[in-house]
């Protein structure tokens, strides 16, 4: 079941998404000390606060009563809605949980008038990517940043 987050969903949903974007750390060599600001080792329940107080949208996938899904979507002033940290903890992995969440993301920005639906995702990650763009997601760019041992990829979807 997917629903909306609220204040006392938040610290379940900062360990979901360390959890669940942890995993990707150790599969592209991401650590504390060579990214301290990757999301794996950056969000803190301070920060999903501040994020859910400036009006972020924030939903989670619920399993017998345990959140195990997350992800976040950011409306601007133009009609772009931008999805983050969609994730899903390691064990409940392709069971359709990821697909359920991205498709209610969509939906979610559709109804809220955007036209268009962005995401940044590690560009080396090649099954992250193709699965995006199996939704229909399109590869726009790459950006370096020092910060991170990885080039940044990004990619959108028109409505």
């Amino acid at each position: 079941m997917i629903k909306k987050a609220n204040l006392d969903d938040l610290q379940s949903c900062v360990d979901v998404i360390n959890e669940s974007f942890m995993t990707i750390a150790e599969e592209f060599g991401i650590t504390q000390e060579n990214a301290p600001n990757y999301v794996a080792f950056s969000t803190t329940l301070d920060k999903l606060i501040e994020q859910y107080d400036s009006g972020r949208e924030m939903y989670v996938y619920i399993t017998d009563n345990n959140i195990v899904g997350f992800f976040s979507l950011a409306f601007s002033e133009s009609t772009t809605c931008e999805l983050n940290n969609l994730c899903v903890l390691p064990a409940e992995r392709h069971s359709g949980i990821g697909e359920e969440l991205l498709i209610y993301a969509i939906r979610r920005a559709k109804s809220r008038k955007a036209n268009k639906l962005t995401l940044s995702l590690i560009e080396e990650n090649a099954e992250l990517k193709a699965w995006y763009s199996s939704f229909g997601f399109v590869h726009t760019h790459t950006k370096k940043f020092d910060c991170f041992p990885f080039t940044c990829g990004y990619m959108e979807m028109h409505f």
